[in-house]
């Protein structure tokens, strides 16, 4: 019964039931063990889990407790395995503190820089993409043309044959890794973007798939982030021809 109420909150609870979310660390980092668990009650749970999953602590509480209920054996060395998960759930616990910490501070340098705007203008890229793009390219100046810097990046699409076809097309392996994982993630962020998901519409409709489609996005964005930092502008935004 168990089982099958949790496969049918699975959508609903695929947040939660990843070990590294805050409420999970939380909860395991107080209450190491099934003894600990059963010891502190639903209505604890609920209060613990509430400010890092006010939607789902009830409901998580809830599923614990019918699991303890049907926990029939018990493994020896239970209690030395709490105090090692407990310590083990606040290391993951605070080293997003200390990320958190530092996403802070990185904000606020790169509010600082000239290029903040303009970079953070374009559809897709925010904080870290911004500021793995100030570290890899600076100002742009050191490319002579968008298509050196696509190449610095790794993004000039490669075809593969096979005998006299055309088998694919990949990124190839060289390049920039920071920078082309920057690019692929900004332009899967930018399909909510008008422009960028007619781009990638009419390339997925050509036969291309997901991943020939980003590569060809991320390229086309590195032409226009090199027109930007060339021309000191921002991003334009205009419908992509279908």
């Amino acid at each position: 019964m168990y089982e099958g109420k949790a496969k049918a909150d699975a959508g609903d609870a695929a947040m939660i039931a990843e070990v590294g979310h805050p409420a999970v660390l939380a909860l395991l980092a107080r209450y190491g063990s099934p003894d600990e668990l059963n010891a502190a009650g639903t209505r604890r749970i609920v209060r613990l889990l509430k400010p890092l999953a006010s939607r789902m602590a009830e409901r998580l509480a809830q599923e614990i407790a019918e699991a303890l209920a049907e926990q029939t054996l018990v493994v020896p060395g239970t209690r030395t395995a709490a105090v090692v998960i407990s310590s083990l759930a606040r290391q993951p616990t605070e080293i997003l503190d200390q990320r958190r910490t530092l996403e802070g501070q990185l904000s606020a340098l790169l509010e600082a820089h000239p290029l903040s705007e303009p970079l953070t203008s374009i559809p897709g890229v925010g904080v870290r993409i911004a500021a793995t793009l100030l570290i890899a390219i600076g100002d742009g100046s050191a490319f002579p043309d968008a298509d050196h810097l696509a190449s610095y990046a790794g993004l000039c699409p490669a075809t593969k044959y096979t005998g006299s076809s055309i088998k694919d097309e990949h990124a190839p392996r060289r390049g920039n890794r920071q920078l082309k994982r920057a690019m692929f993630l900004s332009a899967f962020a930018a399909l909510h973007d008008p422009a960028s998901r007619a781009l990638y519409d009419r390339h997925r409709n050509s036969g291309k798939t997901h991943t020939q489609t980003l590569l060809r996005l991320a390229r086309r964005r590195i032409a226009v982030l090199f027109a930007m930092l060339r021309d000191g502008c921002f991003y334009d935004s205009r419908p992509a021809k279908a």
